[in-house]
């Protein structure tokens, strides 16, 4: 049972980023903030630079070693017990290491992502599964940019719309797995090749169960339940479902609708909605079907 806390033993971490210059330790994350163990060898120049969100804050707290520090037309020496951070950083600082240094190191919004193998590799994964079909790639971004308006309009924390963020994009990993002639048909499906698209959610939810982003895979397991329990490949129903998965479930089956496919041409935003709004409570979850009719109409779509 998970009950809010957390307690980590010496050298165990989320993950671990390993570079020519040092390494990084995920020791713990929520709610957008990062705390990482940062070591970095001796004679190594380091910079920090103007982060992305702008009020991206980033604290370090010097456990061991010595960093020289350019800031101001000076130099200045930063020992054990020292610190520094930066928040709304205007310019690029640099830093040398004069010995091997560790650091505790945190941030206000998730930094970790950009040096993750797990993401990489998930990453080089998709790029796989856009080379089957390229209408993936834009799909999955078009789904992630729709997930969080539709996120933004209920309130979701930071923490569950980073994990929405990255399940989104990854939702369609596990259509690795399918014969390309399957996935561009241009024809009706047999029932044996509906059956295999339809494993593509829990192949999915493998790849990415090695993640440190707690939740990702069952988000993705659950993206193709439907409410009524007719979906797959659980026949979930209603509060059974995440509701980061009936987010995904809206803004996947509305942008499928609007996008031409090689087995099907478009329809119309308006015709999407309707289908949409027709199944609401049956296949989709209305608070989010409002959500997403809400940003639509604010964005003039419809």
């Amino acid at each position: 049972m998970n009950t809010g806390f957390y307690i980590g033993a010496e050298n165990e971490c989320l993950e671990k980023s390993v570079q020519s210059s040092g390494s990084l330790d995920l020791l713990g994350k929520g709610d957008g903030a990062e705390v990482m163990l940062q070591r970095i060898k001796a004679d190594k120049t380091v910079f920090i630079e103007p982060g992305e969100p702008s009020e991206l804050m980033e604290f370090f707290y010097i456990l061991d070693g010595v960093i020289e520090v350019e800031h101001d037309d000076k130099i200045t020496m930063l020992k054990r017990g020292d610190y520094f951070y930066s928040h709304k950083l205007k310019q690029t600082i640099q830093f040398r290491t004069k010995t091997d240094v560790s650091l505790i190191y945190f941030t206000t919004h998730p930094v970790f992502y950009y040096l993750s193998a797990t993401i990489k590799e998930l990453k080089a994964l998709a790029d796989k599964v856009s080379e089957k079909d390229r209408y993936i790639l834009e799909h999955n971004r078009r789904v992630r940019d729709y997930a969080l308006k539709i996120a933004g309009k209920l309130n979701l924390s930071k923490e569950r719309s980073e994990n929405l963020a990255f399940a989104s994009m990854f939702h369609d990993l596990g259509k690795i797995n399918i014969p390309d002639e399957i996935l561009n048909k241009p024809g009706k499906l047999t029932e044996e090749e509906f059956e295999l698209i339809k494993q593509h959610p829990a192949d999915g939810s493998k790849l990415v169960q090695k993640t440190y982003y707690e939740g990702i895979a069952d988000i993705i397991h659950q993206h193709h339940e439907r409410l009524d329990g007719s979906g797959y490949p659980q026949g979930l129903k209603g509060d059974e479902i995440l509701l980061e998965a009936k987010i995904i479930a809206v803004a996947d089956t509305y942008d499928a609708m609007t996008i031409d496919r090689a087995y099907r041409g478009r329809v119309s935003p308006q015709e999407a909605v309707d289908e949409l709004i027709s199944m609401k409570g049956i296949f989709y979850d209305e608070k989010v079907v409002d959500a997403f009719v809400q940003v639509l109409k604010e964005e003039n779509i419809i």
